[in-house]
């Protein structure tokens, strides 16, 4: 039995805060006035049709981000066809005010206990860029990044799974994966991967629950 751990993370809307909590950034950023932004996704569904036919797999989340790209691009008078050019345009600028703050806690306490840290992720720099992801705080003391720009396999594709296992060079049963989107919690299961279903209106809580399953 390794004595070995690791903790995985999905990195948008888990190691980020998701888009929808950053709209007075994207606003202030854009120069939009402020409220133009009304859609909130998991926070209030209400606001969010597009987000619930995401929820019910009508469309893929690639599809609905790039949705409101084109969205916001036509905001500020421009053609945005792609997630890079509004994750940039939005956010880029301020990384440091990207990060979740239960974020930054959880990496350095796993860290401080000498887990081994990956992020296993569909899209990092397909909506980040490279440049972002080498500026972002603590990227640094990540030990793996499967990134499915590159690799192109997607979650919930056990093969993603199993590359980000075997790059960290652990059994499962040593590992926690941690994801927002429910089809990639299906997925981990499926692939037999300790697991937790992160609540993006309750970051601290699934963050906690995360480390306690690793020992912390």
């Amino acid at each position: 039995m390794t004595r070995e751990r690791a903790l995985i993370l999905d990195f948008g809307g888990v190691v980020t805060r998701t888009l929808f909590e950053t709209h007075e950034i994207t606003e202030r950023t854009l120069g939009l006035p402020q409220g133009s932004l009304t859609w909130l996704g998991p926070f209030d569904t209400a606001t969010d049709p597009l987000w619930v036919a995401m929820q019910n797999r009508e469309i893929t989340e690639r599809d609905y981000w790039l949705t409101r790209a084109g969205e916001i691009g036509q905001m500020v008078g421009e053609s945005w066809t792609d997630m890079q050019t509004f994750v940039r345009r939005a956010r880029g600028a301020e990384p440091e005010l990207v990060l979740r703050p239960e974020a930054r806690d959880a990496i350095l306490r796993a860290k401080d206990a000498g887990l081994k840290l990956a992020i296993l992720s569909n899209e990092l720099d397909l909506f980040y860029g490279a440049e972002f992801r080498k500026r972002f705080p603590l990227i640094e003391l990540f030990d793996v990044i499967v990134d499915a720009t590159y690799t192109k396999i997607l979650k919930p594709d056990p093969r993603a799974y199993e590359q980000v296992l075997s790059e960290l060079g652990l059994p499962r049963e040593a590992c926690v994966f941690v994801d927002d989107q429910k089809k990639n919690i299906e997925g981990a299961e499926a692939a037999g991967l300790p697991h937790v279903h992160f609540d993006v209106t309750r970051p601290a809580e699934s963050y906690a629950r995360a480390l306690a399953m690793l020992g912390l």
